[in-house]
């Protein structure tokens, strides 16, 4: 299976690192074919809504860092969506490369599967409904089948992730994407 992995977090070391890390090294030892594209290190333009990309009938009229991503997008059986909750949603980052997703949409609109690794340093469950509800939303749009979720709560810093077992967690959803459920 092809994977595509989206972080959108400015921290090279932080919580949601670890857990797309982990996720990566369960997805390859399963055998998957993985791409990470790390969002907040990359140059990507906020969608202008000037429909060039569909009145032209051609790509996105910006070329930055999307380029690099949508082979890969447009390619994957998985996408795996991971951001840090901030102020009850998406990262800025990774918000900015799903609205580009606009360019591919009917490209996209398939019958892709789709994970969400999150951490958040809030311990109460309600801080993530938005983040939750806007996924659904997004899933349910494009067309995708939830494959995963994984929400790490009462993690603020790496550190308090680390003495968790959300990092193992991920671990193992990467490692089982694919495999067929048994009741």
């Amino acid at each position: 299976m092809q994977v595509t992995v989206i972080t959108g977090s400015p921290h090279k070391k932080g919580t949601t690192s670890l857990l797309a890390d982990e996720f990566i090294r369960g997805a390859v030892e399963a055998g998957h074919i993985v791409f990470r594209f790390d969002a907040a290190f990359e140059k990507v333009s906020p969608c202008l809504g000037c429909d060039g990309c569909r009145t032209s009938g051609t790509q996105c009229v910006q070329h930055d860092s999307m380029e690099k991503l949508n082979p890969s997008l447009l390619a994957s059986d998985c996408i795996v969506f991971v951001t840090p909750l901030y102020y009850f949603g998406m990262s800025a980052q990774l918000k900015t490369v799903i609205d580009r997703f606009y360019a591919n949409n009917s490209k996209l609109q398939s019958s892709k599967q789709a994970i969400l690794l999150t951490a958040a340093a809030d311990s109460e469950t309600w801080t993530v409904e938005a983040l939750d509800s806007h996924y659904g939303t997004i899933l349910r749009y494009l067309g995708w089948q939830l494959a995963g979720t994984l929400l790490a709560m009462g993690c603020a810093v790496r550190m308090d992730i680390e003495k968790t077992d959300y990092p193992n967690q991920a671990y193992l959803i990467g490692k089982t994407l694919g495999q067929k459920k048994t009741k």
